[in-house]
Order: structure tokens, then C-alpha cells, then sequence
């Protein structure tokens, strides 16, 4: 007998067209202002520590279509309970991420790069654990870019020194923002 799934394939158009669309003036629609206030300053941090426009373009458009994926599989109830204590431990996991990058912009002399690191790579790892069986290996690799990418001790470096800290500010009040909402 042939399994066919209407609400399957539903899905994987859903997902397919949210992917296609993950341009910036689309971006509103699924994220909040905050949010992409946030994104905007990580593209001007990455464009300015890559010398590279695509590439700092790339890194953002693969974080918004795995944002939306993930959001559209949980939205449709695809994660099984042993997956929902997954997605848990992933937003713990962000929050102590975004409560730390915080703690290093607000307090002199307290940033460790292989702290925060260390925080994305679990990020991406529980992240990638979470979705191996809903999404596509072309979509881990998005997901290992965007947290290779971020997580990098240059980059890292670079962010809270002297030459980004008007960039830094901007990133803080939007996460300060985010935590405050209970939207992070």
C-alpha cells in the first residue's frame, strides 16, 4: 500500500517555500522587531569581520531559514516528547548563551571567548540532535555553519574589543530586550 500523507507533504511545502523566502523584507514576518534589530547587528559584525558582504549575507539567511524551519516543525507538533525535552534544553541552553554574551558586554574584563564558544557549540549540537530526523543534511549544514560561524574565538575576540563596541551595545540591548520579554 502506498503511504501518502497530505499533512506530510504539507509540511515539506511549508518548509520548502519558508526556505525560498528567507529574504530580509520577508524576515517581519516571522521575526519580531527585536529579533531583527539583533540580526541586523550580527550581519554588520560578521560583514565587518569578514571583509566579505555574501558571506556575512549567507551566515544570516541560513540562521533565518533554520529559525523558521524549526519553528514551523515545532508549530505543527512534529517533535515527539524525547525531542520536546530536547527543544527545552535548547532554549536553556540559548538563554545561558545570551544571559553570558550580556554578562561580558556589561562587565569590564570578564569575556572569555572559549566560554562562549563552548556555550554555541552545545547550542548547535542539541540543535542538530533535535531536528536530525525533520530536516535535511543541506539544513544541519546550515545550522553548523551559523553556530561555527558565531562561535568563533576571532569573531568572538573581535565582537568585544575596542573596534565593535557600538555593535556590541546595540546586540546587548536587543538580548537584554529578549530576555526581558521571555521571548529568548
Amino acid at each position: 500500500m502506498e503511504s501518502f500523507s497530505s499533512k506530510s507533504l504539507a509540511l515539506q511545502a511549508e518548509k520548502k517555500l519558508l526556505s525560498k523566502m528567507a529574504g530580509r523584507s520577508v524576515v517581519h514576518l516571522f521575526i519580531d522587531e527585536t529579533s531583527s534589530e539583533v540580526l541586523d547587528e550580527l550581519y554588520r559584525v560578521s560583514k565587518e569581520y569578514t571583509h566579505s558582504r555574501p558571506q556575512a549575507q549567507r551566515v544570516i539567511k541560513d540562521l533565518i531559514k533554520v529559525a523558521v524551519k524549526v519553528a514551523v516543525l515545532h508549530r505543527n507538533g512534529s517533535f515527539g516528547p524525547s525531542e520536546l525535552d530536547l527543544a527545552t534544553h535548547f532554549r536553556q541552553k540559548l538563554r545561558q548563551g545570551a544571559m553570558t554574551a550580556l554578562s561580558f558586554g556589561e562587565v569590564d574584563f570578564t569575556f572569555e571567548a572559549a566560554v562562549l564558544a563552548s556555550l554555541l557549540t552545545e547550542c548547535r549540537d542539541t540543535l542538530l540532535e533535535l531536528v536530525q530526523h525533520h530536516l535535511t543534511p543541506k539544513s544541519q549544514g546550515r545550522i553548523r555553519h551559523v553556530f561555527d560561524h558565531f562561535s568563533d574565538p576571532g569573531l568572538l575576540t573581535a565582537l568585544y574589543g575596542p573596534g565593535f563596541t557600538q555593535h556590541l551595545g546595540k546586540i546587548c540591548d536587543g538580548l537584554r530586550k529578549l530576555l526581558d520579554e521571555g521571548k529568548l
